[in-house]
This record gives C-alpha cells, structure tokens and sequence, in this order.
C-alpha cells in the first residue's frame, strides 16, 4: 500500500473510532421512585446496592448512567415525584415497594417499569400474570400471602404463651390493606390451628400502635405481627419502642427492624431483590421489552433474632429457634 493510502485509510479509522465509542457511551437515564422514610440509612443502602450493580453490569454514572432518585413516605409528595419523573422521559423506572407502582403507573403508560418488593402484583392490577405481565411492567415479590401464618408460627415458637395476636397494619399503604392486607387469610388459618385469636389492628399514627400494645398487654399472653407496608416502615420507632415498653413479643417482616431493636424479622433479603431489579434494568437498557420479563418470585429469606431485646422482655430464646437463625443479635 502506498504511503498516502495508508495515512489515508488510518485517519479514517481514527475518526470513526470516537464516534464509534462515543454511540456507545450515551447516557441513558433510570428513575428510582422510593415510598420509604426520608434520609433513612437503610433506604440509602438500597439504592447504593442497586448502583453498584448496576456498574458490575457496565453503567456508570461517571460514565454512561444518569439516575434520577426520589424518596417520600408520604402519598401526596410520592404523587408529585411520579409526576415529575414522568416528565422527564426516563428510560425505566424502579418503584418500590406497592405505593410508588401505583403512583408511576397512574402517570405513565409507555416508560417501562421495574418494580422492587411488591407483594401483590396482579391484586394491584401491575401485571396480568407473573410468567406474562404484558404492558411496561415487571419486577420482584416480595412476600407470598403465605407468610402471614409463618409470622404467627415464628411468633408463637419465640413466645410460647401467646394468645392473642394483633395484625398491625395500615389500610392506605398495605396491599390489599382495606381488609387487613394479603396475609390476613393465612394468619387466620394458622391462628385457627395454634387456638389463638387474630386480631385486625388497622392503625394511622403512634397513638394509635400505643393503644394495640397497650390493650394486648393489659389482658396478657398479647404478640403483634406487624405488616410489611410504608407506614410501618416510617413509624418503626414507634412500633419498637411500644413493644418494649408493654413488654409484647412482636415479629417484623424486615431485618432493619430486628436491627433497630425489633424483637424478630423473618422476610425476603431487600438487598437481593434490587440486585435482581439491576439485571431487569441492564436488560431492558439492551432492548429487552419489560412484557418479556417474568416477575420474579423470592427465593431468599432471613430470619434475624435480636437477643437483647428478648431478654429485655422476659423472653428466653429457644435454642432449636436460635440455631435457624440466619443472624443473632446479641
């Protein structure tokens, strides 16, 4: 080849090269939508794990990832932040957990949606099945309605003479919560079994989960499950704080609580679910539609025993129960 071509054949490829590289490197931009306590160490930690994934993945918000993040815990300014990530024609969006779905889904119908710790997802009208979720979203479970039988088995093998078990919960942000949530049939089945009483115990602010702990512990033999939902999540301190001071064992459906004084947790890992919901993103960042997307059932579960807290209440952990556990806090 004679000198000139050659100068001219590599100048071409110097050119197309950074173009090439540069068609690569767009910037594609995710919207996180968090209904979860403001400024919350737990909360950050989540959308910290969900970055780093996503950089194992190949994004990187130095690089080639814009990630617009918004937190509330409550519904009008959770409301407000699906409206405004909707204007901004993001290329996903991860909501999590039911509240934020529903307030993206009201506002957007073409931006795909991966939800992250959902408990019903057909119930709540986001997908038509969970092999087939048809429309823009998909995601992660978080729980089966199963679990609320396990709570009050876990429960009942923690403290033995429990009797009478509130469901706690709050009918705005519980799934299904009008009637006492999604676990509230199973709940029922195995306090039918076990011979103890289930009581529905809806509650809108800390007088009223003063009053649950207050009432269960004047009669004796009281325990509280308390539902996985936003309000719960937000009023955690509250709910800690009255199960101590009325001495009532009390099950959590996270480890947050078990770690912020919470008796017992026993629920799915979150952290695992946003590393799923990362490899859903890169996946639809490469073209995979969300329809195409199974929702994705849990497979890890934890069980976390704080053994400080039981001794403050008089309780003596199992050993069998003990040797379960996934952590013990001592």
């Amino acid at each position: 080849m004679r000198r000139r071509e050659f100068l001219t054949v590599l100048g071409g490829v110097a050119a197309s090269a950074p173009f090439g590289a540069r068609a690569q490197e767009r910037t594609r931009s995710v919207g996180m939508l968090l209904a979860a306590p403001e400024h919350d160490p737990d909360t950050n930690a989540l959308m910290e794990m969900f970055r780093r994934s996503l950089e194992t993945l190949g994004w990187s918000e130095t690089r080639n990832l814009r990630i617009e993040r918004r937190v509330a815990s409550d519904t009008p300014k959770m409301r407000d932040y699906a409206t405004e990530l909707a204007s901004l024609e993001l290329d996903v969006i991860v909501t999590y957990p039911t509240p934020s779905t529903a307030a993206i889904k009201a506002v957007t119908s073409g931006t795909p949606i991966v939800f992250v710790n959902v408990a019903d997802p057909i119930g709540s009208g986001f997908v038509d099945s969970l092999a087939r979720p048809g429309g823009s979203i998909t995601g992660f479970v978080n729980f089966e309605s199963s679990l609320g039988g396990k709570w009050l088995g876990l429960l009942r093998e923690i403290a033995p003479n429990t009797s009478r078990v509130a469901l706690l919960f709050n009918p705005a942000t519980a799934a299904n919560g009008a009637a006492g949530g999604i676990y509230l049939s199973s709940a029922k089945e195995a306090a039918v079994q076990s011979g103890a009483e289930l009581i529905v115990s809806p509650v809108y602010d800390d007088a009223d989960i003063e009053a649950v702990f207050r009432t269960l512990a004047s009669g004796g033999g009281g325990g509280v499950i308390v539902n996985p939902n936003v309000f719960t999540s937000t009023h955690l301190a509250a709910i800690v704080a009255a199960a101590a001071k009325y001495r009532v064992p009390a099950i959590y459906p996270f480890r947050y609580y078990a770690n912020n004084g919470g008796l017992l947790s026993y629920g799915v890992d979150v952290g695992d679910l946003f590393r799923g919901a990362a490899t859903y993103v890169d996946r639809i960042l490469r073209g995979t539609r969300a329809s195409d997307l199974p929702v994705q059932l849990p497979t890890k579960f934890e069980l976390i025993i704080n053994v400080k807290a039981a001794k403050a209440i008089g309780l003596a952990v199992p050993p069998a129960l003990l040797a379960r556990a996934d952590e013990v806090i001592e």
